[in-house]
């Protein structure tokens, strides 16, 4: 109860400063310990392996086993940056188990008065029905800021959105993370972490809806009367455009992109029965940069990384058992030993295999 109450008080610190200007609320790195003391530290992390690719020029980056939940390797894991649209992981996490996938809605203009100038839009249009499936598949095939609105208005507004995706991230002890707007968009003091993205794509992909809309290729969207358009998902490692080939056994799960952000991406791939998760934030300029050091790292990880001993590990929810993270580094033990490590997100596995489930009842505000 004693840490518990520790990390209470400093959940209300971090949205106190959420309002203060951002170069006094947003540390290049966590204050606190959050999956072992070598991921507090800035640099490349990795034991026990070699031969990690030379040309990652990323910010940040994570590789994780998504079933143990054990860091394989990292840079920087902790490092405060603009999420983009991989941020819509956390507004999937938040949102997505409140509506029924059949449920349907009539799009106001007010719904998406809110649009920031600018966004990538799915093309949703005022006065036209959509399903909460379809607004989903706009969500993460397109990176559609406008269904987000749209459902984050179904949710009862973007203010109560954004309130519940700080509380979200703060459960899942996801810290780094200062929510601003929904939708990833460039806001000032909108901020994520390799580490944070990491826990948003491994808290999501244990839902089944999740896992089915980040590895959808493509989807028939409603374009009015009976008509419809096709939409791809713009996840280059999926559906191989671009000039890349599709990654084996890739399953998504975001990807993100501003002006300002730069590209971001968190990946996931299975083969031979392991599946890793990977985070790249703010590689050099390039076209498919961020799609590539992605691809190196889980080449790598599915390789040589094998043999790589844990540098730490992405904790579990504060709801679902997880330990607190501590105020400080820990003296001594390596990351196996850390505090914040929580339950170590052993006894997690990555998703729950099987058939859907029947659609969610609705439980609006």
């Amino acid at each position: 109860m004693r840490a518990s109450s520790r990390l209470t008080r400093r959940a209300v610190l971090g949205l106190t400063a959420a309002a203060l200007p951002v170069s006094a609320a947003a540390p290049a790195f966590a204050a606190t310990v959050i999956g072992g003391d070598r991921l507090a530290r800035g640099g490349i992390q990795v034991s026990g392996a070699t031969g990690l690719p030379k040309k990652i020029t990323a910010r940040a980056w994570l590789l994780a086993d998504c079933d143990s939940g054990e860091v394989l390797a990292s840079y920087n894991a902790h490092r405060r940056l603009p999420p983009a649209s991989t941020l819509k992981m956390l507004f999937a996490d938040t949102v997505l188990k409140k509506f029924e996938r059949t449920e349907r809605y009539r799009v106001k203009d007010s719904d998406l008065s809110d649009v920031p100038a600018g966004s990538s839009l799915v093309g949703i249009k005022p006065g036209l029905t959509y399903t909460v499936e379809q607004l989903w598949q706009g969500v993460f095939l397109r990176s559609g800021n406008d269904a987000v609105h749209v459902l984050s208005h179904m949710n009862g507004g973007i203010a109560r959105t954004v309130a519940e995706m700080q509380a979200k991230a703060a459960d899942l002890q996801a810290l780094d993370t200062h929510v601003v707007s929904p939708d990833g968009f460039d806001h000032k003091g909108q901020l994520s972490s390799a580490y944070d993205l990491t826990l948003f794509a491994r808290h999501g992909l244990k839902d089944d809806d999740f896992r089915g809309y980040c590895g959808t290729r493509t989807a028939d969207f409603p374009a009015g009367g009976k008509k419809t358009f096709q939409i791809q998902n713009t996840d280059r490692l999926l559906t191989g455009a671009w000039g890349l080939d599709v990654y084996k056994g890739l399953f998504g799960v975001k990807n993100g992109y501003t002006s300002h952000a730069g590209n971001t991406f968190t990946g996931g791939a299975t083969r031979n029965g392991r599946t890793l998760l990977v985070t790249v934030m703010h590689p050099d300029p390039a076209t498919n940069a961020v799609y590539e050091q992605t691809a190196a790292l889980l080449d790598w990880g599915f390789g040589k990384g094998s043999s790589a001993r844990p540098v730490g590990v992405l904790v579990d929810p504060l709801s679902e058992g997880g330990a607190s993270a501590s105020a400080a580094p820990s003296k001594g033990k390596g990351a196996a030993g850390a505090s914040g490590t929580g339950a170590a997100g052993r006894s997690s596995s990555c998703w729950t295999a099987g058939p859907r489930r029947p659609p969610r009842r609705s439980r609006r505000p």
